[in-house]
């Protein structure tokens, strides 16, 4: 019985066996481009989920904010966007809004006209930039910058997935007796 027992757990471990070949390298690969480091794996199916769901989740939420609810400022404390640190858990998606950030602190125009541009300083006494992009999107502004930043998280836990691998339960985990149902409940 226990050489059965031993047997199984070690047949349930050689099948749940996962190559991670590079962890550090898919967990980059994770990083630039929700999804890569797991196909860089061989882990196509999942890699294409978490691509298709994380990048769907970060444009769509991009799309309802007209491009503008991602954008680097890091002016402290008026305009600091905090949000973009958590968006730019998603990789080289994000990466344009550094571009811009970069443009329009050296003042240059920025690419793309405004497509993730900073909104530049903000004035609570006047109607400013990042005003008008609230205006124009009403309610979706705050909805677009909550998705991208889900994105963001969801892909950060992609790339743990890339590093540790899949979680596995011990087989001895599930080893408990059924409750007993005739037995009357502890009485507190």
């Amino acid at each position: 019985m226990a050489n059965e027992q031993s047997a199984s757990a070690t047949a349930a471990t050689e099948v749940l066996h996962v190559d991670l070949r590079q962890p550090g390298v898919a967990a980059i690969w994770a990083w630039l481009w929700p999804g890569a480091g797991h196909i860089y794996q061989g882990r196509y199916a999942k890699g294409i989920l978490y691509m298709v769901c994380i990048l769907g989740t970060w444009f769509f939420g991009l799309g309802m904010g007209n491009g503008h609810v991602v954008y680097a400022s890091f002016d402290w404390p008026d305009n600091f966007r905090w949000h973009y640190v958590l968006q730019l858990g998603v990789g080289l998606p994000a990466a344009p809004a550094i571009v811009q950030a970069v443009r329009v602190n050296n003042h240059r125009e920025p690419l793309l006209v405004d497509f993730m541009a900073p909104p530049g300083p903000v004035d609570p006494e006047r109607f400013d930039t990042l005003a008008r992009w609230h205006g124009e999107s009403h309610m979706f502004f705050e909805l677009g910058t909550l998705y991208t930043v889900v994105a963001g998280l969801l892909n950060i836990l992609a790339i743990y997935d890339a590093y540790a691998g899949p979680v596995i339960g011990h087989p001895d985990d599930d080893k408990r007796p059924p409750p007993d149902k005739n037995k009357e409940p502890a009485k507190t």
